[in-house]
């Protein structure tokens, strides 16, 4: 009888365990898929510093589409300026241009022009802009990408879709 009970309370616990498992499996894969129609995503930007951290500025939104694109992988646009002077219009042609490299890796046995341009798959999505915090002047923190209400080189209205990478995203856990 007490073997019995033993090999029952051990097939439940494993199964219990199985179930836990299966469970984190599916979650890991749906984080995996990409995003999805109506995930809240955020972007952030700033927030370095380990011991005075700077301000972290964000836009967060809701996914209202999703689609996917070839581009050609080319050199990074060489703007000829230090990125702390950059001009939104610098920082939206450079956004325009990713995914790009910096440099060609060179190797021995090939010519540096056989390693670009090649295709590449990026996805897209189109953000449903529903918050933002942005810095509104340079003391409040480092222009870059949010700056005086605006991504890039556009004004960030409630409801306004912005057109970006999936990949400068992150999934947020906010209430619709």
């Amino acid at each position: 009888m007490r073997r019995t009970l033993a090999a029952i309370l051990a097939s439940l616990l494993l199964a219990s365990l199985l179930a836990d498992e299966a469970a984190a499996a599916a979650s890991a894969a749906a984080a995996a898929s990409g995003p999805q129609l109506g995930d809240c995503v955020i972007f952030r930007e700033s927030g370095a510093g380990r011991i005075l951290k700077a301000p972290t500025y964000w836009l967060q939104g809701w996914i209202a589409a999703v689609y996917r694109q070839r581009r050609q992988l080319d050199l990074c646009p060489r703007i000829g300026k230090p990125a702390t002077a950059y001009t939104p219009a610098d920082r939206a042609r450079l956004a325009a241009a990713m995914p790009c490299v910096e440099q060609v890796a060179v190797d021995a046995a090939e010519p540096a022009s056989a390693s670009l341009p090649r295709d590449v798959e990026v996805t897209r999505v189109q953000v449903m802009v529903a918050e933002w915090e942005t810095p509104w002047s340079h003391q409040h923190g480092t222009t870059g990408w949010l700056f005086r209400g605006q991504f890039l080189d556009q004004t960030l209205q409630k409801g306004a879709l912005i057109d970006m990478d999936a990949a400068w995203l992150e999934r947020c856990e906010a209430e619709r």
